[in-house]
């Protein structure tokens, strides 16, 4: 498949999330490009092609998980390595974005994370990002370079739709995720409800007071774009079983994880977590009540639509 722009695609994948990448690869009928990378005794990490690109339409797919900054550098390598073998152009695919919080200088003597991250991903050689449900979407305009941010929104959707749940509601586990759930119920067409949430005196914490809208004797999604320690989706579950819902759901996009989100969750009253395989999700992690999304037609398409110069937008306006 070429474009009339570019010449041949080429698939690469660095070690974050080969499953997925392979499931891309299939989606588009072909395969993923050779390349060794691997990390030397003194963690210096090293890229080496298994063939020329020169002139070539690169896509290289690495999410930016746990160990992170291994990871990070393994995009940033492999950037660089495809631009020396000159690339006709080079897209970096990052499912999951990592630094998404650092987003903004908050308080003083601070970085902004996520803009630096940008910056490396730009002079390492890419000319344009693919990624998936941004945590603050402003991020895009650090780059100074296209950046495609598709959701996995119609794809939760369409899963919750497909079970037919009666009664169900959906809700924001603090009002930060207000937006995003209220998005998410208007497209199930259900209503809304905010967990209420305030400081303690101390400020240390926060404790959940209140839910605005109704709930009890109802099913209820909680709805976020990822699930880190699970702290709050956690907290949320066990707040709104006191206020007499029926079956809890949890629902997110990046399913990060971090400890000790899988003892939390585990321990948490859901009927079914529901995310997708933007992260590679190890199988000590994988819970019994745990269901996996794929992404990979998804993100097949668009590259496919990146690659042959068509809209990407028109996916989602259908």
């Amino acid at each position: 498949m070429d474009s009339p722009m570019y010449g041949e695609l080429a698939l690469f994948s660095a070690t974050a999330n080969r499953p997925l990448a392979e499931e891309i690869a299939a989606s588009l009928r072909t395969e993923l490009r050779g390349a060794d990378v691997f990390q030397f005794a003194n963690e210096n990490i090293f890229v080496r092609l298994h063939g020329s690109v020169r002139s070539d339409d690169v896509f290289i797919i690495q999410s930016m998980t746990v160990p992170v900054h291994k990871n990070i550098m393994e995009l940033l390598i492999m950037l660089d390595t495809v631009r020396r073998d000159s690339a006709g152009r080079i897209t970096a695919v990052t499912p999951y974005f990592a630094y998404g919080r650092t987003d903004k200088k908050d308080q003083p003597r601070v970085p902004i994370t996520a803009r630096l991250l940008a910056d490396m991903i730009t002079v390492a050689g890419a000319d344009r990002v693919l990624t998936m449900d941004l945590h603050a979407g402003q991020i895009q305009g650090f780059f100074t370079i296209p950046v495609d941010e598709i959701s996995a929104f119609s794809l939760l959707c369409d899963y919750f739709v497909g079970k037919r749940l009666e009664d169900l509601v959906v809700v924001a586990a603090d009002i930060g995720a207000a937006k995003k759930s209220r998005n998410f119920a208007e497209a199930l067409d259900v209503p809304l409800a905010i967990i209420e949430k305030r400081r303690t005196v101390d400020g240390d914490k926060t404790t959940a007071l209140n839910v605005i809208g109704e709930v009890r004797d109802c099913n209820v999604i909680i709805f976020d774009d990822e699930i880190d320690t699970a702290g709050t989706m956690t907290s949320a579950a066990h707040f709104l079983k006191e206020w007499g819902v029926r079956d809890i759901y949890a629902c997110a996009t990046h399913a990060v994880f971090s400890p000790p989100a899988t003892r939390r969750l585990k321990e948490a009253p859901f009927k079914e977590i529901v995310v997708t395989d933007t992260v590679d999700i190890p199988g000590v992690k994988r819970l019994p009540n745990l269901t996996i999304l794929s992404v990979g037609q998804l993100l097949g398409e668009v590259i496919r639509r990146i690659h042959l110069g068509m809209s990407v937008g028109e996916m989602f306006d259908e």
